[in-house]
Formats: structure tokens, C-alpha cells, sequence
């Protein structure tokens, strides 16, 4: 039986080198039956010639949705994407995560009505991240520990994200401490869900605005699945000079207020309230 299709939206802005992994990476996926949606939070021509060489290129069919740059405007454009997902099942990840052959065919098969899915990535240094080439990618050398040590990574347990396989990834997904948050970088849902609850709320900027859309999914009666080490994604390295302790505090006070008053909607997201 064919499943039904997923729409997968990706994050960017103007991080070429990384689009162009991650996209390489959506090429390889096991499970076929989905479309790229392109979040582009205000990239220059260089992301959109990008984009049209690879639509020819890649198996799937990609979506570009773009806006004006402002600044961090993320939740914006992410509830444009939105809007533009042709399918009823949303994958949201972000343009500096390559996914793993399996990563599209995990989420098809732990989604289910009533929740959404949430995993997480692993950080990659940045000197790792410059060398993974299209044939890393496509042999999935940048998922292999040995590889990666090869290249410079350190032993640790967090590698075994990268290792787990079957009953282990399992025992490891329900005994892990980490919440079953939304996290953007690799979250999944119902088109449905999202849209009841207005989507992103555009009146935050970075830190936890992903977070919060989940909450809002909580409040709703949604649940969640943890997922982290069953859909593996590898993150690559980037600066972060959008991040301020203004929004960071903002933000919280925003999610505060969300969990004592159980707010599912907002006012400031797809549908705006005058």
C-alpha cells in the first residue's frame, strides 16, 4: 500500500553551501511520496538560481515561497509555507539539516491522528560540515560514526543517535529525558492540527518560537511521540547573530503565558485578528 504523501517544509536564508546538502539529502529518501516546500525567509538571487538548477536535478517537486527580508521573520514565512503545502501531513526541518534514507520513512510510519512527532539532530563542528560532498551524502558517510571520526568528531554517547538501530532506538526514545517538544529542525503533524491552532505566532522572533506552536498543539489536546533516535538528521554548523537576549525574554514571557492561561490560538499567525 502506497502512503499518503507528506509536505516538507525547509527553512533558509541565504545558506546556499547547506541548502544545497540538505536537498541533496531529501534526494535519497526511501520514502518517496513527498514535496518540498522552501521557507525562505528573504534570500538573495543566489538561493533562487539555487533552486531552480536543483528543481531540475532532484526527484521530488519543490515549492519556493518567498518574502521580503525584514530581519528574523521565520514564523512569517513559515506560515506561508504552510498555506502552501499541498498535503494534509507537514514535516517542518531546517536548511542546514540533512536527512538521514530513513528519515521521511520513520515519519510516515509513527504518525498518528491525535499527535505529532518530535526528534532532534546531531550537531555536527563546522569543519565537518564544509567537507560532507554530494557523495557523502548519497553513500550516507555523513551518518556513519566511523566516517565522522575519521573526519575529526569525538567519541561520545550522543553518537549514539547516529548508531542506534531497531528495539534500541526505541528503549532510547522513551527512556531519554529530552521533552517530546516541537522542535522546528525535525517535528511532524497534521495540516489540520497546525491550522486550528493559527499557525507560527509571527509576533516572535528567535528562541523557542517552535516550542511554543507545540504548546499551543498541547493545549489543544494534541500529544506526542518521541522520535529523536528513530529520525535522524545531521545538523550542520552555523553562526546564530540573530539570536538576542530581547527575544529569548520575549519569548519565554509569550510561552509563559500560553501554559498558565492554556491558549491554543493565536492572534498573529496564518488568519490575523484586527
Amino acid at each position: 500500500m502506497k502512503m499518503s504523501p507528506i509536505s516538507v517544509i525547509i527553512s533558509t536564508y541565504n545558506a546556499e553551501e547547506w541548502l544545497k546538502k540538505v536537498l541533496w539529502g531529501y534526494d535519497n529518501q526511501a520514502f518517496k511520496n513527498f514535496e518540498v516546500v522552501i521557507a525562505d525567509d528573504g534570500s538573495g538571487e543566489a538561493t533562487a538560481n539555487l533552486i531552480d538548477t536543483l528543481k531540475k536535478e532532484v526527484s521530488y517537486p519543490i515549492v519556493h515561497v518567498w518574502q521580503e527580508d525584514e530581519g528574523f521573520q521565520k514564523s512569517r514565512i513559515l506560515n506561508k509555507a504552510i498555506e502552501a503545502c499541498s498535503y494534509d501531513y507537514i514535516l517542518m526541518s531546517d536548511g542546514d539539516c540533512i536527512p538521514r534514507k530513513d528519515f521521511l520513512e520513520v515519519h510516515a510510519a509513527y504518525r498518528e491522528k491525535g499527535y505529532f512527532l518530535s526528534g532532534g539532530y546531531f550537531k555536527l563542528p563546522m569543519d565537518i560540515s564544509k567537507k560532507i560532498t554530494k557523495e557523502d551524502i548519497n553513500a550516507g558517510n555523513c551518518f556513519d560514526v566511523n566516517w565522522l571520526k575519521r573526519n575529526g568528531l569525538n567519541s561520545s554517547f550522543k553518537n549514539t543517535k547516529l548508531t542506534a538501530k531497531g528495539g534500541l532506538s526505541k528503549v532510547l526514545n522513551t527512556v531519554t529525558p529530552t521533552n517530546a517538544s516541537w522542535n522546528g529542525h525535525n517535528a511532524s503533524g497534521w495540516k489540520e492540527d497546525i491550522l486550528a491552532v493559527n499557525g507560527m505566532n509571527e509576533s516572535m522572533q528567535y528562541g523557542g518560537q517552535d516550542r511554543e506552536l507545540g504548546e499551543r498543539l498541547f493545549n489543544l489536546g494534541i500529544k506526542s511521540k518521541q522520535i529523536r533516535y528513530s529520525a535522524v538528521c545531521v545538523h550542520l554548523d552555523h553562526a546564530r547573530g540573530y539570536k538576542t537576549p530581547e527575544s529569548i525574554a520575549f519569548n519565554r514571557a509569550v510561552r509563559d503565558e500560553v501554559a498558565s492561561k492554556k491558549i491554543t490560538w493565536t492572534p498573529n499567525g496564518i488568519k490575523k485578528e484586527a
